[in-house]
């Protein structure tokens, strides 16, 4: 998951967007539905429940993903891999149409070939790390003193110069790490639900009418980037060996890591507006950013912050680091694997019903809650279906989408080239937050070929934890459908509907074109805790029968939305 935010970026250079205070009003009466609903009579729904609890694959199909592809980077040889192996697979299935939709360009793959890193003197210290993606490699084993960069002023880069040449450098402050006192992991209480349930609708929280940033604010922004592009441009000028930062959270060895930091070009007119300046970064992923970067690697922060207390307190330290790393410039696209069960009824069956979430990781583990739960749930799903034996009268189509963690790529160019795109008015892809603020000019949608044919799209990316319900973005529209077909599931803990909106993930893309694109609600489990883009992303934190819950509640949306005689309702577009 494209953490929650689509902010994962400007992380890279700590700058932080200050809240907005939201006036609520009270939760909106969900409409009459405009459309004739369907309800799939009892003996269906029990036909999908047992077949997915006696039958389920779910979670061999998540072994597959995970214990032997393993990560996913997008670009990588890996997932093309993965994308190959779905789509074989599902055509095993029964399914039809099963192939790669190419976007793109990306950039380049990354796979890493070897790594190692240790203290070595005063002794000998192992330590718990992992390179950040699309790090170049080392000139071989390197082995060199370490040293801490922490300049506060202009001042301090002086005494920085010519100190830095051929060393390991940790650039990041100590964390301080406490005891935890409360379990990892989590499921939504009574209380946490009951609230969702009477949440407003987004659309009629006031908002405020001032632009959501000052030009003092971004001006803040936009300091805090150049000073963080000084600081790194510094280290490739003073010749630095490797940069070695912190992990961002976690503890008890889980490290948290994701892309390279990028060298970046100081623009001369340093009063740009943000949106030109965020248009400005190159990303790791590029082939001309390898000369802007240096070697670097994301350390354990209990490792982290020992090596600091010991450079503070004038203990010299020598550490050995290997990172081999192999570049893929064969093929610079990236692919989306693309499935279908065929329609049935002559008059709907070019209509689609569409399932999915995105296949892509980070590297650290193996992609298991971010995001092979919601690969192998949206497969399952459709396998119980085919199973069944059952025949929806709609065509329902399979999307698992590359490129989500760098900024749902792979969903986003789908639906552009299939549905239709917001055109002009700035980068709707981001908030108003991130792309400068203020006030810009609203864009406008091109409908695409298949734009009227689309009835729903249901994603599942918030990790391993069963489903509780539906986000209905707003769309109110929808609450008595999804109410009805929630109900046989409330055995299984699935009975809430919120109009609340849920972001970072691939449902944004056909949302923000009007086509109802959902989320569903899941238990949180372990996921910001200990498994998001972390090295404990693996198999071995799936919960299996929240992973059957989750596609037999899934296959049953999906086949009651294929079975309606009518699309779903659209909410208005602002």
């Amino acid at each position: 998951m494209l953490r929650r935010r689509l902010l994962s970026v400007f992380l890279l250079y700590a700058i932080f967007i200050p809240s907005v205070a939201l006036a609520q009003t009270s939760a909106s009466i969900p409409a009459a539905p405009t459309v004739k609903s369907y309800a799939a009579p009892k003996e269906v729904i029990d036909k999908i429940k047992e077949e997915g609890l006696k039958n389920s694959q779910v979670m061999q199909t998540l072994s597959y993903l995970t214990d032997v592809i393993g990560a996913r980077l997008t670009g990588s040889p890996a997932l093309k891999r993965a994308n190959e192996w779905t789509r074989d697979t599902m055509t095993k299935w029964g399914m039809q149409n099963a192939h790669l939709e190419a976007w793109g360009p990306f950039g380049r793959g990354w796979t890493l070939k070897n790594f190692d890193a240790q203290v070595v003197a005063p002794y000998d210290i192992p330590l718990i790390a992992y390179p950040k993606a699309w790090s170049p490699s080392t000139k071989g084993v390197i082995t060199a003193d370490v040293v801490y960069f922490n300049p506060k002023t202009d001042a301090d880069y002086e005494k920085y110069k010519g100190q830095l040449k051929g060393k390991i450098v940790l650039v990041s402050d100590p964390r301080e790490v406490k005891a935890n006192f409360e379990a990892m992991g989590s499921r939504r209480t009574d209380e946490e639900l009951a609230k969702m349930l009477n949440a407003p609708n987004p659309a009629d929280v006031q908002r405020p009418q001032q632009p959501l940033a000052t030009p003092e604010q971004m001006q803040q922004r936009i300091q805090a980037f150049l000073q963080s592009t000084k600081r790194i441009n510094f280290l490739m000028q003073e010749g630095a060996a490797v940069l070695v930062d912190n992990s961002r959270g976690g503890s008890g060895g889980t490290i948290f890591v994701q892309g390279a930091t990028v060298s970046q070009t100081i623009p001369q007119n340093a009063t740009m507006d943000f949106t030109a300046l965020r248009r400005s970064f190159l990303q790791p992923q590029q082939k001309e950013a390898e000369a802007k970067m240096i070697p670097q690697m994301t350390l354990a922060t209990e490792h982290y912050n020992r090596l600091v207390r010991m450079i503070n307190q004038d203990e010299k330290l020598r550490m050995t680091v290997d990172i081999a790393a192999e570049y893929n410039d064969s093929d610079p696209m990236a692919y989306n694997t693309v499935a279908e069960i065929p329609g049935s009824d002559p008059k709907l069956k070019d209509e689609l019903v569409m399932l999915g979430g995105h296949i892509d990781s980070w590297h650290a583990g193996t992609g298991a809650t971010d995001n092979a739960a919601g690969v192998a749930v949206a497969m399952e799903a459709a396998r119980i279906i085919q199973a069944a034996g059952l025949k929806p009268r709609r065509t329902i189509r399979v999307a698992l989408w590359s490129g989500e963690e760098q900024g749902l790529f792979g969903s986003s160019n789908y639906v552009a080239q299939h549905f239709g795109e917001m055109k002009g008015g700035g980068n709707a892809a981001m908030p108003a937050t991130a792309a400068g603020g203020g006030q810009q000019a609203k864009p406008e949608l091109v409908k695409g070929a298949d734009y009227e044919k689309l009835s729903a799209y249901y994603n599942l990316d918030n990790g391993t934890g069963k489903i509780r319900g539906v986000y209905l973005q707003g769309n109110a529209m929808v609450a008595p459908i999804f109410k009805t077909w929630l109900e046989p599931f409330k055995d299984m803990g699935a009975a809430t509907t919120t109009l609340s909106n849920t972001g970072g993930t691939d449902h944004l893309s056909f949302d923000r074109i009007g086509l109802p694109g959902f989320q569903f609600i899941q238990d949180e489990i372990e996921y910001d805790t200990r498994t998001h883009h972390s090295n404990q992303d693996v198999f071995d934190r799936i919960q299996a029968d929240d992973m059957k819950q989750a596609a037999i509640i899934m296959a049953a949306f999906v086949y009651q939305t294929a079975m309606m005689d009518d699309k779903l309702p659209r909410k208005a577009m602002k």
